[in-house]
């Protein structure tokens, strides 16, 4: 058995015993046509999962509670404008009912309180009617144009708990377009790109970094110019290795214009060709090759960035770019190294890991003024220590510090090595200095998903999190493709922000969850009231760490502010965090 969290839709059929009475056959037919042409389509649209049907009804899985809320309005102002012509008695209307809880997935089936709920609370629905719980109800006041009147605490049956209910009317209700629409159509007030990776034509497998490296290193230039919005290398690496259509990849992306490539390495010479095509008309806007000996990859990358964005509509005038310098190796075998290291780094598993300090040691100690390396080698050893990939995490922090003080008086413009000094200085609860480093960082590469994530980060930290719920969504737009840890960490700006609904709907877009993810959740659902939930997390908190206690936990976090300490102290107590843990005395003097 699986359990997680979800929204889950009941559906069920009015008067369906009456109507079958009368004409079965038709009512019957009418019930499959409506299927076929509005409901299937409308819950695949909105990304649901349908676990259960019956002869008038269904239980749908969904994964984000906005779509649960979209698909039911769209099927139930559907339906309306159906019946508009249909006699009374004859009409085949819905009610709905919709909550979010934890569900218990056994053989394609679904069960648990969370299911229980969403049943009950779809017969006490209007015809043609949504009825939804206050979780829910919660994370759509903001986010959807639909009107919500407040039913107060029901009683259900074979529920213990009285249930905080909510109506969703839906007459003259407007939904927002998809998320997929509104990517597409998404104004950006420079010109967007993305650069997919460049192919290995050298018939070399090994020397595939190079040329990831290469297209990783083009992103990271083309981002430095504050004139372009360049797609993150997470998404684009998406592609790699992969046939691409043109218009699919930028209307994924949101990108108007695309950049692709190869390059051919023979001996001690490369050949890079580059193409830009404007994404929208599938129109090549230029193209060039460039031939060189390999010492020179630099002077390549630097002339292909420039080109292509001299080359972009609506680019900021020349002089008013802002060049910044680049630290570059003496060495070409260090920068190879360099490249081979974050390609293995980026596979995140201990084995790359372990093969990656190897390459990204080599390249230090092939060139010692190569601050990027100085910076990376801190990174893939920090990397290490965040997953306790190391015997001694004391020795390998102090190498990570001394690696970044290195790499800092080798070259203050590089934006990894303030990003990662910012890191290094908030787990060390220095947030003065870490926010320097980290507006530093943002200055220097203002387009990084990783700087810009973190920016979300340190303003939750600082008690800011309604502004740093902001960057973290931009750290999502600029990489579609973002790991899943960024929702983690908008689960944790939403709840600071005390929006405890939307908290949960992030945290319920992971995989699976560590055990402070469970504390921040179940926190939210201590705050909310829903004392089931919370235990059920909480349980899962203890499972996960059995030492688990209320005053170390908070002690490992960074924030700024005393009353943030006792928001979520206040959560997990009201979550039943202090009841039998190693804090509950703590707790209890508080």
């Amino acid at each position: 058995m699986e359990q997680r969290l979800a929204a889950v839709l009941a559906a069920d059929m009015a008067g369906y015993s009456r109507l079958m009475e009368a004409d079965e056959a038709g009512t019957i037919a009418r019930l499959r046509t409506h299927r076929i042409e509005l409901i299937d389509p409308a819950i695949a649209k909105n990304k649901g999962r349908i676990i259960k049907t019956t002869g008038d009804g269904m239980l749908v899985e969904f994964q984000s509670v906005t779509d649960a809320v979209k698909c039911a309005v769209e099927i139930q102002q559907r339906m309306k404008r159906r019946n508009a012509d249909v006699p009374q008695d004859r009409r085949i209307e819905f009610r709905i009912g919709i909550n979010l809880g934890d569900i218990i997935f056994d053989d394609d089936d679904i069960f648990g309180d969370g299911v229980n709920i969403a049943a009950r609370i779809e017969q006490l629905a209007d015809v043609g009617g949504i009825c939804v719980t206050a979780a829910v109800a919660t994370q759509i006041a903001d986010r959807l144009e639909v009107f919500i009147e407040d039913l107060g605490e029901k009683t259900l049956k074979n529920i213990s708990r009285p249930v905080h209910l909510f109506r969703v009317g839906i007459e003259g209700s407007v939904l927002p377009p998809s998320t997929e629409e509104t990517d597409a159509k998404r104004s950006v007030s420079k010109p967007s790109i993305v650069v997919l990776p460049f192919n290995n034509m050298s018939g070399d497998p090994d020397q595939e970094f190079f040329a990831d490296g290469l297209t990783e290193d083009i992103i990271t230039e083309l981002s430095r110019r504050h004139e372009l919005f360049v797609i993150s290398r997470n998404s684009s690496f998406v592609y790699k290795n992969r046939p691409v259509n043109v218009r699919e990849v930028a209307e994924k992306l949101g990108a108007q214009y695309l950049v692709e490539g190869s390059v051919r390495k023979s001996g001690d010479r490369v050949r890079v060709t580059v193409q830009l095509i404007d994404a929208v008309n599938d129109a090549h806007v230029w193209a060039d090759k460039f031939d060189r000996r390999l010492d020179d990859i630099f002077a390549i990358q630097d002339e292909v960035t420039a080109a292509i964005a001299a080359t972009l509509p609506g680019r900021v005038e020349a002089a008013q770019r802002d060049h910044l310098g680049r630290t570059k190796p003496a060495n070409m075998a260090a920068y190879e190294c360099a490249l081979a290291a974050k390609v293995l780094h980026h596979r995140s598993t201990v084995a790359d890991n372990e093969q990656a300090q190897f390459l990204i040691g080599r390249a230090v100690a092939l060139d010692p003024a190569y601050a990027h390396a100085h910076a990376w080698r801190a990174c893939i050893l920090g990397q290490a220590w965040v997953h306790g990939w190391c015997a001694d995490k004391d020795a390998v922090w102090a190498e990570i510090l001394a690696e970044l003080e290195r790499a800092l008086a080798l070259d203050d413009n590089d934006a990894d090595v303030h990003r990662i000094l910012a890191a290094v200085h908030v787990n060390n609860n220095a947030l003065t200095t870490a926010r320097y480093h980290q507006e530093r960082a943002l200055a220097l590469n203002p387009n990084y998903d990783l700087v810009v994530v973190q920016q979300g980060e340190l303003l939750t930290w600082l008690g800011r999190p309604e502004e740093g719920i902001e960057w973290i969504r931009k750290a999502m737009r600029l990489n579609p493709h973002h790991p899943e840890r960024f929702w983690s960490h908008l689960g944790k700006a939403h709840f600071a922000a005390r929006q405890y609904g939307e908290a949960i709907e992030a945290f319920m877009h992971l995989t699976a969850m560590d055990h402070v993810q469970h504390a921040f959740v179940a926190a939210c659902y201590g705050w909310l009231g829903d004392v089931i939930a919370a235990s059920a997390h909480m349980n899962k908190v203890r499972a996960l760490a059995p030492e688990f206690g209320i005053e170390s936990f908070l002690a490992t976090l960074h924030y700024a502010q005393e009353s943030d300490v006792q928001h979520l102290r206040e959560g997990l107590v009201k979550a039943g965090a202090g009841e039998g843990s190693p804090a509950a005395s703590d707790v209890a003097a508080q």
